[in-house]
């Protein structure tokens, strides 16, 4: 079946188009990407109207473009911005009126669709396997341990950070409790996904243009994260917007991004991570595929 996913973030808000089936997602018809900062302001616990406003706008020509695309299912979901935000009904009305009924995941099920997505993108073996999702709002880690799977978010995120102004010493207070527990499984493999650690893959690359064939899959070493730190950290905010591999409007978040990446690198003891391109969105799409209802997903906490 034909498949559309809007995947709306803290910080963009994506559609996915893709013919989708129990197995997996197949060919994929059309991608989008917007950068809607529907997270400006995410300390205030309000959304802006101004981002309710333009991310609306995009999710207006979104409908517009699927409507073309001969879909069978749309899906739409939002993350840590909107779940946080004490106005969130104001957002989901707005979605409504232009005629989209937009999900509010939590962020254990947010974690829990990274994973599968990965799995179906990486088929990685899952011993000993630690997946990260570095978004805008929030982070999301998931691993097995005992038989089990474990689902954490942290409310640890680029725009986050980057807003609040929160230090390396802050960053690592907040991650502590959920590394503590990551600990236990003794993680052998780090696979991340998102914004932060796609766009680390694309640098380290000094890819010019964006190919998601070379980022999927790609492993950057702990050196490779420290050497772009390292150079973000010495770049004014303009010339980071013409740096090779970084996506001008991430400019002003991606080192806070990075010092995130950095942190679980170091604190976990882990050389490199694999970076996967199939995330949240492909674990829609296999949702939406397979028929499984969101009240029946299981997830450890």
């Amino acid at each position: 079946m034909r498949v559309a996913v809007i995947d709306i973030g803290t910080n963009s808000t994506r559609l996915m188009v893709a013919e989708v089936d129990r197995m997996g997602v197949g060919r994929v018809v059309h991608f989008d990407l917007v950068t809607t900062r529907l997270g400006e302001g995410i300390g205030s616990g309000y959304l802006q109207k101004d981002a309710i406003a333009r991310t609306c706008e995009t999710l207006k020509h979104y409908l517009e473009r699927i409507h073309l695309l001969q879909v069978e299912c749309v899906v739409a979901a939002a993350t840590s911005a909107v779940r946080d935000a004490r106005n969130r009904e104001e957002f989901l009305q707005a979605a409504r009126r232009i005629g989209l009924e937009v999900a509010v995941l939590s962020g254990e099920e947010e974690a829990y669709l990274s994973y599968l997505g990965v799995q179906y993108g990486l088929k990685v073996d899952p011993a000993g396997l630690l997946v990260m999702d570095v978004g805008g709002g929030s982070t999301e880690f998931i691993w097995q341990q005992d038989g089990s799977l474990f689902c954490r978010s942290v409310n640890v995120g680029a725009v986050r950070m980057t807003e609040g102004g929160h230090d390396d010493a802050a960053i690592s207070r907040l991650l502590s409790p959920t590394l503590d527990q990551v600990r236990l499984s003794s993680p052998r493999r780090l696979v991340g996904v998102g914004g932060t650690v796609t766009t680390c893959a694309a640098m380290a690359q000094k890819l010019a243009v964006y190919d998601p064939r070379r980022v999927h899959g790609f492993v950057l070493s702990r050196a490779e994260v420290e050497t772009i730190l390292d150079i973000l950290s010495r770049c004014t905010p303009e010339e980071r917007r013409s740096l090779p591999g970084l996506q001008p409007e991430r400019a002003d978040i991606i080192t806070a991004g990075v010092r995130i990446v950095r942190l679980v690198l170091h604190e976990l003891g882990l050389p490199s991570l694999q970076v996967s391109e199939a995330d949240i969105m492909h674990g829609l799409a296999i949702r939406a595929a397979s028929g499984v209802e969101r009240k029946s997903v299981v997830i450890y906490q």
